[in-house]
């Protein structure tokens, strides 16, 4: 009688828990919405927007007129990149009342709430409720992700795609080897995207390969190796048009990859190489040529980018992982799961370590490596409160304040940081005010659309008029075209400073810092990361603060 009433007293406690967990996740996730659609036109453009956009619509002409216009697939290195984004950017553009790049960074935000929408899911399902409800916590206060989902077009949606085909090699670990129509749909639609977005996604066939020894190895223990081998087959056929109707998704969305049979795997060649001319960028107080990396580069950077109580929960949940792989009482298919999502957080970066390939931009190429981390981190925690609750009961509050105060930190940078979010650094790194002299922090130049507004809002209240060809000329240090399109049709910008009124000037290590007046300056953190300068009646011979390459 007693074992009766105790169940009939915790079984419902649970489901209330598990019942808030969830009730919280909406809000957090209806809480992202609402901030981003109040403010995703604060994010300016970066360099690679203009060029994006002239590619969806190079990829609509070709649809539209029957594959007869080809220009896309030569466009720029661009067709060696999906561009599901743009195109569907470029169309939504057509149908809503808003600028085509204010468009791009609505999209933006909306790819990015759905990323966060499956990174709760898929921890959810990976550790419970609890775990479900950190994951998206830890994700949507990674400033890192959140900044970037709004402005950039290649990196933040494949960091989604790559979080949905994850979703979908974990719900097929756990229906193996019958899986259902839906996992099989999720599975393919996550692989034509994710190779859609970038070829790299194919290293998701790696963690799949791994990551599901473990299962195999029961599978021929218990099966016997013949039926073992009877089930991965029939799990292979079962998956069969998945994978077909993922290729269709890849062509839709990334059409050159389908030309010939071969081209992926010549993207793959093309990407493994660096492709453009090289420069240099400032890594760890030193100007480092991009394709001479140390080793050290990634994992510094996601050291001192990554919120510090992601990166605890995370280095947790890898031993935990790690160390289930050797436990007999931790079932095959989780042992499965968790080496899937371990090889999905950390191969990328060891991978690049090893390599050595050219790295720049910070870790933005790497964003995809975000989202499992967050949900390893959500697991990890989940892990955490139960053992807590089982041995040192008292101690559970404690931990949810600690876990409650690392939230907090990121949270109030990014405040402090809008809309610049993803260059944000960690207290390890001494915030951005630590890190900009030995690191970039605004490289893909968003502060240029604050200093522009600036500029138009400081000659309205000066009552300055043009002068007699009726355009203001600016002098830009940084990305030219999201300039022109942040100022607008009554200036003309370029490089040369010394028949310009005003001189815009990003604050980064290659724009010189100018002996003229200041009229508007963008700061975050005391650092500046941005300045207009009033030039007019001076001699200014260059805006770089180093040669050009």
């Amino acid at each position: 009688m007693s074992s009766i009433t105790t169940s009939a007293i915790e079984t419902p406690a649970r489901r209330s828990v598990e019942k808030t967990c969830d009730d919280l996740a909406i809000v957090v996730l209806t809480a992202v919405a609402l901030i981003a659609g109040l403010t995703f036109r604060d994010y300016g453009l970066g360099w690679d927007d203009y060029t994006h956009a002239e590619y969806a619509d190079l990829l609509l002409r070709m649809y539209g007129s029957g594959f007869k216009d080809t220009g896309a697939l030569s466009f720029a290195n661009l067709y060696m990149y999906g561009g599901g984004f743009d195109m569907a950017a470029a169309l939504l553009h057509k149908v809503i009342p808003l600028e085509l790049f204010e468009t791009r960074r609505l999209l933006g935000a909306v790819v990015g709430v759905i990323g966060l929408a499956v990174t709760w899911r898929l921890g959810r399902r990976v550790g419970g409720p609890l775990a479900g409800l950190a994951a998206l916590l830890l994700l949507a206060l990674c400033p890192t992700f959140y900044g970037h989902m709004f402005m950039n077009p290649k990196d933040a949606p494949f960091a989604v795609a790559m979080v949905i085909l994850l979703m979908g090699l974990v719900r097929l670990v756990e229906e193996y080897p019958a899986a259902s129509p839906r996992t099989i749909l999720i599975v393919g639609f996550g692989a034509g995207l994710s190779l859609g977005c970038r070829v790299l996604g194919g290293l998701a066939l790696i963690y799949a390969a791994v990551g599901f020894l473990p299962l195999l190895l029961e599978e021929v223990r218990e099966q016997g190796l013949r039926e073992a081998a009877y089930r991965f087959a029939h799990a292979v056929y079962v998956l069969l048009p998945g994978l077909i109707f993922g290729y269709l998704v890849m062509g839709l969305i990334w059409p050159w990859s389908i030309m010939e049979p071969g081209h992926p795997l010549e993207a793959v060649t093309y990407f493994s190489h660096f492709f453009e001319k090289p420069w240099k960028e400032m890594f760890d107080g030193a100007l480092v040529s991009v394709p001479d990396m140390p080793w050290s580069y990634l994992p510094t950077l996601f050291a001192l980018q990554l919120p510090e109580v992601l990166l605890g929960l995370l280095i947790a949940a890898v031993v935990m992982s790690l160390m289930s792989l050797s436990r007999a009482d931790v079932a095959a298919r989780r042992k499965t799961i968790l080496l899937m999502l371990t090889l999905a957080a950390t191969l990328p970066l060891v991978v690049a370590m090893v390599k050595r390939p050219a790295l720049y931009n910070g870790i933005r190429h790497f964003i995809f490596v975000i989202p499992p981390m967050a949900v390893l981190a959500g697991f990890a925690f989940a892990r955490t409160m139960d053992w807590l609750g089982e041995k040192r009961r008292s101690w559970q509050p404690v931990a949810l304040a600690v876990f409650t105060f690392g939230l907090l930190l990121p949270l109030s940078e990014m405040i402090r940081l809008h809309p610049y979010q993803y260059t944000h650094f960690n207290h390890i790194a001494g915030t951005v005010r630590g890190a900009d002299e030995l690191f970039m922090l605004d490289y893909w130049g968003l502060a240029l659309k604050q200093a522009s507004d600036g500029l138009r809002e400081q000659l309205i209240e000066r009552q300055e008029i043009p002068p007699q060809n009726g355009k203001w000329k600016v002098a830009v240090c940084g990305p030219q075209r999201p300039a022109q399109v942040a100022l607008g049709p009554d200036f003309t910008i370029g490089w040369d400073s010394q028949s310009a009124d005003f001189a815009m000037t990003l604050g980064e290590f290659y724009c010189k810092g100018l002996t003229a007046p200041v009229m508007v300056e963008i700061k975050r953190d005391d650092v500046v990361f941005a300045r207009v300068y009033d030039i007019r009646g001076r001699s200014i011979s260059s805006l770089l603060a180093i040669p050009a390459p």
